[in-house]
């Protein structure tokens, strides 16, 4: 039952990470589509920085609080698990930009 709720609490920190990397996404586009990523300004660095810091954390916080519960019995699982989350956060970067790319911000 405790493995269960270490994996809960992973999971909902992973879902953070997500959607911190969602909004890095929407931050990205307008840049991205101008073809201005090497020349962005303050404001424009901290918008984009700051959803890319917090959700390296936070998904770093989540592979460490499922490592509490599936490290050391089922490294296969967790193996899986880190590698999920990867794939999961760059869809959501990509998921981001697309969304904002298609409203024409």
């Amino acid at each position: 039952m405790e493995n269960w709720i270490i994996r809960i609490a992973a999971c909902l920190c992973a879902a953070g990470s997500s959607a911190l990397f969602w909004t890095l996404g929407a931050f990205v586009a307008v840049p991205w589509r101008e073809s201005r990523m090497l020349a962005l300004n303050l404001v424009e660095l901290q918008l984009i920085g700051a959803p890319l810091l917090l959700g390296l954390a936070v998904g770093w916080g989540a592979l460490h609080i499922l490592a509490i519960a599936d490290r050391q019995l089922h490294p296969r699982i967790y193996a899986a698990a880190c590698a999920l989350l990867l794939i999961a956060n760059l869809a959501a970067a990509s998921a981001g930009l697309a969304w904002t790319q298609a409203r024409g911000f």
